[in-house]
């Protein structure tokens, strides 16, 4: 018997205020994913503050990507078994540590451990979606879990401008500090004012599984993550590719024939789960896209013809409303599944992205096309984003919930590490010389929007064959 049977008695004594519990997540999920922006100003001067060489200073970044792919699943399951609200606290906890321990560094080993500590709290949005499906009356349930898939992209638009305003005006170190005095506010505001979910599991964790499925994640994105760096020729790169096919193959053998897995793989081949998963690593390229190109020609001197010339500050200033729109479109969103279905919700999200990619190729001139342009994407996005956990939920038991919203977040994660690759590689390749340096060409910026507006487009088409909605 699972402890949500044995809990029902006391879970009629408890009060559960739906707003202060979806506010509570929200905020939390927007601090996690500030986190994972917060960096980004300091990229280019990183090196001269750590005393190490740029091609090392990315492992600041990359860190995170890894230490987040490894903690989701995981972070996911044992929040089934254990309590979905302890493991959101040890989420906060870690990024918390992770931001002190940035904040003291003035070398790059603390550094990077300290933005893999800050990685493992990715795990806050999925859990926080799934105390939502444990906590909330079913009419608060999609609004609510599409506003906290939008925080991810709330919080990485505001992440921008403010980290940017923060490394012009003060010392770089403000903004790790400043980044764990707000998870210091989110695990206080848990404690006190999220109950914790009777709905779990229990059982053994699947510690192989966790081991398979983290030794695959980290080859997989490890390789695709420093292919450009490394040449995706190369025997490292390719070696690592074929290691993580070899061993996401005997993961899955092992997760098959275990009793207690740690991704019910029966339940993943679902056909709504497995589309909407695979529409989840499109999308999240399709979303990427848009990040990598739209600060870029922001910021490029004017002197190439179609840079606009801004700071770094400026340049954020204008991706901060797509982030804004996110949230905004949530209860539309919700509105969409409620009346026609999350696929019809997803569908109509991944048009308006594609929509979106098609504006910019023509409208990316001025300030404030571009500013256009990207609210438009941003709004498909966070209707795409939204239709994602209604999607999951509707077709998973109650008891694998966290795990299988850590999972789909997964996918997205995967999907936007591909596009950075892919876009990598285009404006890589197609260059013009600018003074003593090279630049992408427009060519090459119009090209990685075209891809990410087909992409937006195979979402549509992977989403047209979800299930249709039951009466």
């Amino acid at each position: 018997m699972t402890s949500a049977a044995v809990g029902t008695p006391r879970r009629a004594a408890r009060v559960v205020r739906p707003n202060v519990v979806v506010a509570v997540l929200a905020f939390g999920g927007i601090v996690v994913s500030l986190m994972q922006t917060l960096v980004i100003p300091l990229v280019p001067v990183l090196p001269g503050l750590l005393g190490a060489s740029a091609g090392d200073t990315t492992w600041a970044i990359t860190a995170t990507l890894l230490a987040a792919a490894v903690a989701t699943p995981t972070v996911g399951r044992l929040g089934d078994m254990y309590g979905k609200r302890r493991m959101l606290l040890f989420s906060v906890v870690m990024l918390v540590v992770g931001s002190v321990l940035c904040g003291l560094s003035d070398s790059l080993a603390p550094m990077v451990v300290g933005r893999a500590l800050q990685g493992l709290a990715s795990g806050v949005i999925p859990l926080g979606i799934s105390i939502m499906r444990d906590e909330l009356p079913p009419e608060r349930l999609g609004g609510a879990t599409a506003l906290m898939s939008a925080s991810l992209g709330v919080g990485g638009a505001l992440g921008l401008p403010a980290a940017a305003l923060l490394v012009e005006n003060a010392d770089w170190h403000t903004l790790f500090w400043t980044a764990a005095g707000l998870g210091v506010v989110a695990g206080v505001l848990v404690v006190v004012l999220v109950p914790e979910s009777e709905v779990r599991t229990g059982g053994r964790f699947d510690l192989p599984g966790a081991l398979g499925l983290s030794v695959a994640l980290l080859c997989l994105l490890l390789a695709i993550s420093k292919g450009a760096d490394w040449g995706w020729g190369n025997g490292t790169t390719l070696g690592l590719l074929a290691a993580a096919v070899v061993v996401l193959l005997c993961w899955g053998f092992w997760e098959l024939r275990t009793r207690e897995p740690l991704v019910d793989l029966r339940t993943t081949a679902r056909r709504q789960v497995l589309l909407t998963n695979l529409a989840s690593v499109v999308m999240g390229f399709a979303m990427f896209a848009m990040s990598l190109v739209v600060p870029q020609l922001l910021q490029l001197p004017a002197a190439t013809g179609y840079g606009l010339g801004q700071s770094i500050l400026a340049a954020g200033l204008v991706m901060a409303p797509n982030g804004l729109v996110m949230m905004a479109v949530a209860p539309l969103s919700a509105r969409v599944s409620r009346t026609r279905g999350p696929k019809v919700t997803l569908m109509l999200g991944a048009l308006v992205v594609a929509f979106g990619y098609g504006l910019t190729t023509v409208m990316m001139g001025t300030v404030w096309q571009l500013l256009i342009s990207s609210s438009f994407i941003g709004a498909g996005i966070g209707l795409a984003y939204g239709a994602m956990p209604a999607l999951v939920m509707g077709a998973v038991p109650v008891s694998e919930t966290a795990a299988a919203n850590s999972l789909n977040t997964l996918m997205r994660s995967i999907g936007t590490s591909v596009s950075s690759a892919v876009a990598g590689v285009i404006l890589a390749h197609l260059t013009m010389r600018l003074g003593p340096v090279a630049v992408p060409t427009e060519s090459a910026f119009k090209v990685v929007l075209v891809v990410g507006g087909a992409a937006a487009l195979g979402a549509f088409a992977i989403a047209a064959f979800l299930p249709g909605r039951r009466a």
